[in-house]
Order: structure tokens, then C-alpha cells, then sequence
């Protein structure tokens, strides 16, 4: 059986704070289905927005709503770490599968190298296939799985490791 999703016109538009409810809405949906992310509660706006980057952050909107939204934060302080970012993609339930996340993550890949950014990583439950897929679309490769990185009640987890090189940015 063969199910065509209706049509979503989105637009994609950098993330302002007043966005945070919805963003954060996202975000909890994503916790709460256990394959998103080892988080287990939102934070704050002012804790979420210190851990990003100030740029590539956006969010998706359809039907005056946000829909989806992607940010990127430093994979480390240390200087020599500078032009790595982990990725973060969440869509709501509802729109997924109706390329959102291919949008938001190609946008992110785009400004991200506007901004000096030579990796991008990803770090995915392998259960969470479409993510892994997504990401293999836009140019980032698996590098491995790093076997019992964390546990989640009680339940040791794995994440696949993904990650994309500019071909633009630190190839001197």
C-alpha cells in the first residue's frame, strides 16, 4: 500500500527566541519518544541558547506554526576544535517525511560553512533510521558506532557517528 503525504508548504527562517516554546515542544516530543536524544527534560531558553552557536540556528514554519528546527553547538571549547559542530534536527510528528528535515539540515550545512565550520557531526541511535538516512543524504558518512556510550533507564544504548567535511572550509 502506497500512502502519498499531503503537500506542506514550509519556509525556513532563522530561529528567534520568541520561538522557544514551539522549538522547545518539538524537542520534548522528540525526548519523549526515547530515540532522539539522551536528554531527558528541555532546558531553559537561556541554557539552550548559550549551548548553541548564534548562527545556524533555524526553524521551519507552515501554516504560521513552527514545524521543525535545526541548530548547531560546539563540540568542544578547546581552540583547535573551533570548526566542529554537532547538528541537532527535529520535526514535529505530524510533518515529518515531507522533506523538512532535508531542508533545515541542508540549510545548517550551508551556513555553517558561511561561518568557518569544517565537520558537522551527528551522534544517532541506530534505531533511528530515518535520521541516519537524512543525514547519509546530505553528505555525512558513518564513522562508527560507539557500542554502550550512555544508558537510558537503565538500558545501555549505542549511537551511530556520523559526520560531514566542507569541501569548502579547511581544505588548506
Amino acid at each position: 500500500m502506497t500512502v502519498k503525504l499531503a503537500e506542506l508548504a514550509f519556509q525556513i527562517r532563522p530561529m528567534v527566541a520568541g520561538d522557544w516554546e514551539f522549538v522547545r515542544s518539538i524537542y520534548l516530543a522528540g525526548i519523549a519518544t526515547g530515540q532522539a536524544t539522551f536528554e531527558t527534560e528541555a532546558p531553559t531558553w537561556e541554557r539552550w541558547n548559550n549551548a548553541h552557536f548564534p548562527t545556524s540556528r533555524f526553524v521551519a514554519t507552515a501554516n504560521g506554526r513552527v514545524v521543525g528546527w535545526a541548530a548547531l553547538s560546539p563540540v568542544s571549547t578547546r581552540a583547535v576544535y573551533a570548526g566542529v559542530a554537532e547538528v541537532s534536527v527535529y520535526i514535529d510528528s505530524e510533518s515529518r517525511g515531507r522533506g523538512i528535515g532535508r531542508a533545515l539540515l541542508e540549510r545548517l550545512v550551508s551556513e555553517s560553512e558561511r561561518n568557518g565550520i569544517w565537520t558537522l557531526q551527528a551522534s544517532i541511535f541506530p534505531e533511528n533510521v530515518a535520521s541516519i538516512s537524512l543525514h547519509k543524504t546530505c553528505g555525512f558518512r558513518e564513522v562508527g558506532t560507539r557500542e554502550r556510550i550512555g544508558q537510558m533507564e537503565g538500558v545501555w544504548r549505542d549511537t551511530i557517528l556520523l559526520e560531514r567535511r566542507s569541501r569548502l572550509v579547511g581544505q588548506d
